[in-house]
C-alpha cells in the first residue's frame, strides 16, 4: 500500500516559494496584482514626491467661533495629518476684510496679496467647471506631480469675485447651481479637501 499523499502547510508553500526565488537558474517571475478601485488614484500610493504642494483657502469675510469654525478646524486638522504622507498641505485659511465698503473690486485687491507668490489660482464659482470627489482628487495630485509649490483657491464676498481676479483663474470649481454661503463654502472646501487626500491614499473615507 502507497503512503498517503501529504497535505502541504503554509509553512512548506512559503518556503518552496523562497526556494524557488533565490534560485540562481529561475528565469520566471510571476507578478500578481488586485484589481484596483476605479475611483482611487491609485499612482499616488507608496510615491515619494518630494516636493510639498501647500494648500491655502483666501476668502472674504471673518470665520469667526461657532459650529462653522469648529468644522473648519476639524477638517484642516485631518487634512494636515493625512496629508503629510502625500506631500500635500497643510492648509492655510487666510480671511480679507474690507471695512471701507469698496465692493468686488476692493476685496480683489485684498485677496490678491493673501494668495501666496506663484500660487496655482482656482476659484469658487457657480459658473465653475462640476467635478466629482474622485476628479478633484484627480487634479490636485496631478498638479503636485508637475511640481506645484502651491494651489489657492480663492472664495469671494456676498457679490462673488471681481472678473479681473477671476480671469487670472486658471482653473474655476462649482459646488452647484444653488448659491452657498460664502461661510460656509470654506468649510465644504475644508472637507472636500480632506476627501481627496482620503481618495488619493485609497482610505475608506470616501464610498461610492
Amino acid at each position: 500500500m502507497s503512503a498517503p499523499r501529504e497535505t502541504p502547510t503554509s509553512d512548506g508553500i512559503l518556503a518552496a516559494i523562497l526556494t524557488s526565488l533565490s534560485d540562481d537558474k529561475a528565469e520566471d517571475v510571476v507578478e500578481i496584482s488586485l484589481p484596483a478601485r476605479k475611483d482611487v488614484d491609485v499612482r499616488s500610493r507608496g510615491r515619494s514626491h518630494n516636493r510639498l504642494m501647500r494648500l491655502t483657502i483666501c476668502a472674504v469675510g471673518r470665520l469667526r467661533g461657532g459650529p462653522e469654525r469648529a468644522l473648519y478646524d476639524d477638517y484642516a486638522k485631518r487634512l494636515d495629518r493625512a496629508g503629510r504622507a502625500l506631500s500635500l498641505g497643510p492648509l492655510d485659511l487666510r480671511e480679507v476684510e474690507d471695512k471701507k465698503g469698496g465692493g468686488m473690486s476692493a476685496e480683489a485687491v485684498l485677496l490678491d496679496k493673501a494668495i501666496p507668490d506663484n500660487a496655482v489660482l482656482w476659484t469658487l464659482d457657480e459658473r465653475g467647471t462640476l467635478l466629482s470627489s474622485p476628479d478633484f482628487s484627480r487634479k490636485i495630485c496631478a498638479l503636485r506631480d508637475d511640481g506645484a509649490s502651491d494651489l489657492a483657491f480663492v472664495i469671494g464676498g456676498a457679490d462673488g469675485i471681481d472678473p479681473t481676479l477671476r480671469a487670472r483663474a486658471s482653473f474655476s470649481i462649482s459646488f452647484g447651481k444653488m448659491v452657498w454661503p460664502h461661510l460656509l463654502v470654506r468649510v465644504m472646501l475644508a472637507e472636500q479637501l480632506y476627501r481627496a487626500v482620503g481618495i488619493a491614499a485609497g482610505t475608506p473615507y470616501h464610498r461610492v
